[in-house]
Parts: structure tokens; C-alpha cells; sequence
């Protein structure tokens, strides 16, 4: 199941987080809880998530940009999509990147942008299967607008 995250899903998502590119989870602290917090409640912040079995196994964020152009449509950034180690390549991540498409403009939005940030890869075979992730869902390479893989 898809969804977006809520306030119970923080310690899940950290663990997660351990295969995107942390080494740790961070300490239990006021800002941590104050930062979660904040994410939650902003209506242009979108944690998806993937649960199978109850627990999150893949996820990424949605960011929607207010916009003064383009006759006043928003766009969006994606970042920090990842995926359970032993979950890959069942289409997880992909289903949260197709959530972030169909779910994060209000119905209004006739024109949607959205551009990966940035991808911290750690090697050829993982920067494959990120990308086949970004284009397997509905997006063409055109929204993808990137570029800043660790080595290029």
C-alpha cells in the first residue's frame, strides 16, 4: 500500500533511511521531533511510503513549489527515494514516484514539472536501477532533470 507518511511512521523511516545514505539514525532529540513535526504539517511536503506486511519498505519525498510562472503552475522536486535492500526491484520505489505524480498537484494543475534533485550513487549498477526506478514510472526523461550523479 501507498500512502503518505504520519507522525507514527518517523522510527520506521529512519531505519529506512539507513540504505538511502545514513550511517546512523540521528539521537532522539527536540529539533529531530520539531523537524518530523514540520515536515508532517506542511501541505507542499509529501513522505510517501510503501508498507508490504505492515512495515515501510520503500519511500521517497515530494516537495511542490508554488510558482509566479508558467501561468502560475507549481513544480516539484523528488528526492531521497529508497528502497529496502531485501524489497528491490518488485517496484516499491516506483509505485511511491507514480503516488508522487498522481497525488502531490491539487486537480487544478493542468502542467506538472518534476525534477530529480540530486542522487547520491555508489556505484554503476545501483545508478542503473535508481534510474530504471525514475523511468519505469510514468515520467520520461524529460522531467528528469538531473545530472548531479556522484561522478559526472
Amino acid at each position: 500500500m501507498v500512502r503518505e507518511a504520519d507522525e507514527k511512521d518517523l522510527d520506521e523511516i529512519l531505519k529506512l533511511y539507513l540504505y538511502l545514505h545514513e550511517k546512523s539514525i540521528p539521537a532522539d532529540t527536540e529539533h529531530l521531533r520539531n523537524t518530523w513535526k514540520n515536515i508532517i504539517n506542511d501541505l507542499n511536503h509529501h513522505l510517501i511510503v510503501c508498507e508490504v506486511d505492515g512495515k515501510i519498505v520503500a519511500s521517497c519525498v515530494c516537495v511542490v513549489i508554488p510558482n509566479l510562472t508558467r501561468n502560475v503552475r507549481p513544480y516539484a522536486f523528488v528526492e531521497n527515494v529508497v528502497t529496502h535492500v531485501e524489497h528491490r526491484k518488485k517496484g516499491y520505489a516506483t509505485a511511491c514516484l507514480n503516488f508522487a505524480n498522481d497525488n502531490t498537484f491539487n486537480s487544478s494543475t493542468s502542467h506538472k514539472s518534476l525534477h530529480l534533485l540530486s542522487a547520491y550513487i555508489i556505484s554503476d549498477v545501483y545508478r542503473h536501477e535508481y534510474l530504471h526506478a525514475y523511468t519505469s514510472a510514468i515520467w520520461t526523461q524529460s522531467y528528469l532533470r538531473s545530472g548531479a550523479f556522484a561522478g559526472e
